[in-house]
């Protein structure tokens, strides 16, 4: 299913991508889900004449089976640009071949710097959650805005420049916190962090829920158990987005301790929040020396 959707998406972004926008003072951006929306805000927020505009709710999450609404609909025929994380993340792009025939996709993907991890034929589309593959996607965002809309160029590459040198000295900081430490077995919650965990060198030794939202079936939680029963440091890792009754009941089979890492998928997409995305990383960075030290 997801390379029928990496299709698609390169279909779309190819006819997109083909003319820049033209007729008007204004510029909508519409991006798919909170991580696309904060590294959007820092590339174009505050630039005169250009809206940008979240399309799912705060609470939404990841977007693997995520469906488009009616209002979303009428969000996008207003849209101008529509940036997404790609890589099948938004399984419902096939429907927004319904959107107006100019609307230009921008794919935060799209970029021969990042190197994905796939699972068995699937691709693992979290990249944001890398701070290295972060910053390609903020420069893959702002190549394509600078090409669709070069009247705001200059003002694009400003405020990259600005927000890049902030996820390079985040990146610094935890390699400095996170490289290092004395023990690197994480049990999470589910297949958000594979790229985390290669940019900062843990080893992920078990996955709770293989699918969000869904709970493991006895045998998981029997071999994940059994697992955790072997580490030498027992913790694991929920997401704020889910409910933690599994891992509350690994942790009660094995002593381990539960610990939060936040793969920045829910947030209020404001202007306001444009440095949610350091701030929950450091956040992330402070949990794993407490629990792994």
């Amino acid at each position: 299913m997801k390379k029928i959707l990496l299709i698609i998406l390169a279909a779309l972004t190819l006819s997109g991508c083909g003319g820049k926008i033209s007729g008007g003072d204004n510029l909508k951006i519409v991006t798919s889900f909170y991580p696309i929306y904060l590294h959007t805000i820092n590339i174009a927020g505050g630039v005169e004449g250009v809206e940008v505009v979240n399309l799912t709710k705060p609470q939404t999450g990841c977007l693997h089976d995520y469906q488009l609404t009616t209002e979303d609909m009428k969000t996008l025929e207003t849209a101008d640009i529509f940036i997404v994380n790609g890589l099948g993340m938004e399984s419902f792009l096939e429907k927004v071949t319904g959107a107006p025939k100019d609307l230009k996709i921008v794919d935060a993907s799209h970029s021969d710097e990042i190197y994905l991890i796939k699972e068995g034929d699937e691709i693992n589309p979290h990249v944001w959650l890398s701070v290295t593959y972060a910053m390609q996607q903020v420069k893959a965002i702002q190549r394509q805005l600078c090409e669709l809309d070069p009247d705001h160029a200059d003002s694009y590459r400003k405020n990259t420049l600005e927000y890049l040198n902030k996820l390079s000295a985040l990146r610094d900081e935890m390699h400095f916190a996170l490289d290092n430490l004395p023990h690197k077995d994480i049990v999470t919650f589910h297949e958000a962090f594979p790229y985390f965990a290669a940019e900062f060198k843990l080893n992920i030794a078990a996955v709770i829920a293989r699918e969000p939202g869904t709970e493991p079936t006895p045998q998981e939680l029997t071999d994940t158990i059994k697992i955790v029963n072997e580490l030498p440091v027992k913790v694991l890792f929920t997401e704020p987005q889910y409910s933690p009754k599994a891992a509350e009941t690994i942790a009660r089979e094995t002593g381990a301790q539960i610990f939060t890492l936040d793969p920045i998928t829910t947030g209020e997409a404001v202007p306001e929040n444009s440095g949610a995305y350091l701030d929950s990383m450091r956040q992330n960075m402070n949990t794993l020396v407490e629990a792994l030290q």
